[in-house]
């Protein structure tokens, strides 16, 4: 038997349906194709290797094709897992490793950060508790769930809540004063 491209063609097109079978078997979605082109691969290299005495050809396709992808979901798997992990390792690079609480919230180092206006951030942490100015530091610019205030100041998560109350309450009246609303 001959092996030539013109047999390959007519024996693809006969078995291109396997490709689609195998991945649809594995639950692969192919957006870019990546998975089709390694299966019609699979199958270029399952027709080279191809011996007639073996068994049949659709059989050793079926073998080929799909540990093919199976070998290709492995790959893609593990690329990912070492992308996150290298994410990861950036991430405790860049923050120093501090995180808040149990969030694991990385915490910015913001030494070199300037307030815009500082005179009026001023003013406005004059109108407010020791513990009202806690709540819009970590709850307004710090981004910290209410749980993680509490835990960092011991206290209760509602003694924080009261604090956002108040706090609220405070800037509103004088945002309201200042801009003649």
């Amino acid at each position: 038997m001959k092996k030539n491209d013109d047999l390959f063609e007519d024996i693809f097109k006969q078995n291109e349906k396997r490709i689609y079978y195998h991945m649809h078997k594995l639950g692969i979605r192919d957006p870019y194709g990546d998975f089709y082109s390694e299966g019609m691969y699979a199958m270029w290299t399952a027709y080279q290797k191809y011996e007639p005495n073996k068994g049949p050809l659709a059989t050793y396709f079926n073998y080929t094709i799909r540990n093919r992808l199976i070998d290709l979901i492995r790959k893609k798997t593990n690329d990912e897992d070492n992308e996150q992990n290298y994410v990861e390792k950036e991430i405790l690079t860049a923050y120093d490793g501090n995180k808040y609480g149990d969030s694991k919230m990385p915490i910015l180092d913001t030494s070199g950060m300037d307030m815009e206006d500082g005179d009026s951030w001023e003013r406005v942490f004059s109108l407010l508790t020791e513990k009202q100015r806690k709540w819009v530091y970590f709850y307004i610019i710090r981004d910290m769930s209410l749980k993680e205030i509490a835990e960092q100041e011991h206290v209760s998560v509602e003694a924080v809540k009261d604090w956002g109350k108040q706090a609220r309450k405070k800037l509103r009246a004088y945002f309201k004063d200042r801009d003649g609303i």
